[in-house]
């Protein structure tokens, strides 16, 4: 199963803690509003978008596979 990130963009606020955890993988635009790069990552980027997940201050961020 490969892996796939869920963000529920009606609880992110846009910390930004994801970033800094898995930059490859997610951003901040123009208006510093989160955006998914890669929605389904490489499995060699499963280490750090867990990171991701686990430091998001409101756990907008899921991950399934």
């Amino acid at each position: 199963m490969s892996l796939k990130v869920v963000v529920d963009f009606n609880v992110c606020q846009d910390h930004g803690q994801c970033v800094f955890a898995a930059p490859e993988v997610f951003e901040l635009d123009a208006a510093g509003r989160l955006a998914v790069l890669i929605a389904e990552p490489d499995e060699s980027m499963r280490a750090s978008v867990e990171d991701a997940a686990d430091v998001c201050p409101v756990q907008a961020i899921t991950i399934e596979g």
